[in-house]
């Protein structure tokens, strides 16, 4: 047994010993396995360590960089700001230096038109000065001889003042009177203005553009020839005009008389001038190319009020003359009467409800044309009138320049010579002076608001119409509307009341009335 164990320990000391050898190499494996995987923990765990650490770092440098690049930013925006800043600053000076210059610019502007303006004013007062002193001159050089001397002074009187000239004539005979400023009314020429309706009216009624109710043919108007010549309407005239033609409107423009000498006996008496080629239609409204004396006018309007007869204007120098005297007639107008007399009824609401009311006492019978416009320099006032209308006596022209100057002031000069002559206006005259027929009146539709509305042609007499009665704009559409616009059951309304003269004889004067009592004269062809 102890043999066997003999035997037997050796080798299983061997095994013991291999076993242990084999734990020995196992553990020192385990041993070494857990050290490299200790060591494999510990590089790992550095290696995780380092790259958090890394990744701190370049999280930090990144954030560095970050804030680094977020301090550049700042800086370059506060640089930009500064820039900007001083950019502005820069912007708002040259802003403030411009306005500065345009301020002063505009200053010194400013200063130069009111220096334009002064001078321009010490001008117009220098013209204004120098006409008037030329007519101070030329009335202390008028040729007095011959002259009613009463009729002068009222005449002289009247113009006062203005620098103008004035011419009193007999319609009937051409006898003058009196002529104020005899260098102006004799031996020069001035543009006539409106008063050119006279013959734009006398041609349209004897050539049938103007019917015997005084519509223009072929259209419809809102306005008669009353009216239109009472408010002076340029649009009225202009389409009469238009269907008369220039070498028609100088025909009759020289049949009264107009752009040739009257034959006073004066020295270096204008012609005037007529329109010859002009085509636009301001000649028959506003006399644009013509040019008329104040002899030329009182002829014109002698010649409507005396039966057609052209006059030649005589001043009596002598005694003889005065005391014979009798008068000349050129020649007589071959027309038909009422086509002369038809501008009659519009003179006569001229004076008594239209451009000139202000200035003439219309109880007078005073029957005139007024114009205003601008010629040579200056504004021209023109009133061409006679009186009393039944049998005239007077024909009574006034011409005024002057910025100031329009047809109603020329009017309300006449106006004051009339009053002085209201004696002789209402004694009985001449019986065997021609009269004006009694059928004359004018018969007004509308009042100036209205004409001055409908009155779409450009122009200056405008300056003379009163339009302080107003007229609802649908009113005025409703009364005027064309043809086919108003239906049958409408009527449109007398908006305006009627005004009229009545002339009568001699020995009465001229007076309103409230209604219309007699037809207007038709011609007779």
């Amino acid at each position: 047994m102890l043999l066997s164990t003999e035997k037997c320990l050796p080798k299983f000391c061997s095994t013991f010993f291999l076993i242990l050898i084999s734990l020995s190499f196992n553990l020192l494996a385990q041993t070494k396995k857990t050290s490299v995987n200790k060591k494999k923990d510990q590089t790992e765990s550095k290696n995780s360590t380092q790259k958090v650490e890394h990744k701190q770092a370049k999280n930090a440098k990144a954030k560095l960089a970050d804030l680094k690049k977020q301090a550049e930013d700042r800086k370059r925006a506060d640089f930009r700001r500064a820039e900007e800043n001083k950019r502005r600053a820069i912007e708002e000076a040259k802003q403030r230096a411009a306005q500065e210059e345009r301020r002063q610019a505009a200053l010194a502007e400013a200063k130069r038109r009111a220096q334009l303006a002064r001078e321009a004013q010490a001008r117009r007062i220098a013209f204004e000065r120098g006409l008037r002193t030329e007519t101070i001159a030329n009335i202390g050089n008028d040729n007095t001889e011959g002259e009613d001397l009463d009729i002068r002074r009222a005449a002289v009187n009247a113009l006062g003042n203005h620098a103008g000239t004035i011419v009193v004539l007999e319609p009937q005979t051409g006898k003058v009177l009196s002529i104020v400023n005899q260098d102006w009314a004799i031996r020069q020429s001035f543009k006539p203005c409106s008063t050119i309706k006279l013959v734009t009216a006398v041609a349209g009624i004897n050539e049938k553009v103007i019917n015997s109710d005084g519509n223009i043919r072929s259209k419809r108007f809102p306005l008669n020839l009353d009216d239109a010549l009472a408010y002076s309407n340029n649009t009225y005239f202009q389409a009469v005009g238009a269907q008369l033609g220039n070498a028609k409107m100088i025909s009759y423009a020289q049949m009264l008389g107009l752009g040739q000498r009257t034959g006073i006996n004066a020295d270096g008496e204008s012609s005037g001038r007529l329109a010859f080629g002009n085509n636009n239609a301001r000649i028959y409204s506003h006399g644009d190319d013509f040019e008329v004396t104040p002899l030329q006018l009182g002829v014109l309007v002698s010649t409507v009020s005396n039966g057609g007869r052209i006059i030649v204007p005589h001043i009596p120098r002598s005694k003889f003359e005065k005391a014979n005297f009798r008068g000349t007639m050129r020649y007589q107008i071959n027309l038909p009467n009422n086509n002369l007399q038809g501008v009659i009824p519009g003179m006569i609401g001229a004076a008594q409800y239209g451009t000139a009311r202000r200035g003439v006492d219309s109880s007078l019978a005073i029957a005139g044309k007024t114009g205003s416009c601008i010629a040579q320099g200056s504004w021209v006032g023109l009133f061409a009138s006679v009186a009393p209308v039944e049998n005239p006596k007077y024909a009574v022209i006034v011409i005024t320049r002057g910025q100031s100057e329009r047809g109603k002031y020329a009017a309300a000069i006449a106006g004051k010579i009339y009053q002085s002559l209201r004696r002789r206006l209402v004694e009985t005259g001449d019986e065997n002076l021609a009269k004006v027929p009694l059928e004359l009146r004018p018969e007004t539709k509308v009042n100036a608001k209205v004409s001055a509305q409908i009155d779409t042609a450009e122009g200056e007499d405008s300056e003379d119409n009163d339009a302080n009665n107003s007229v609802p704009k649908e009113t005025l559409t409703a009364q005027f509307a064309p043809k086919g616009t108003i239906k049958k059951e409408e009527k449109p309304t007398n908006l305006f009341p009627t005004i009229v003269v009545k002339v009568r004889k001699s020995s009465e004067i001229v007076r309103q009335s409230d209604e219309i009592t007699r037809p207007r004269i038709v011609p007779s062809n």
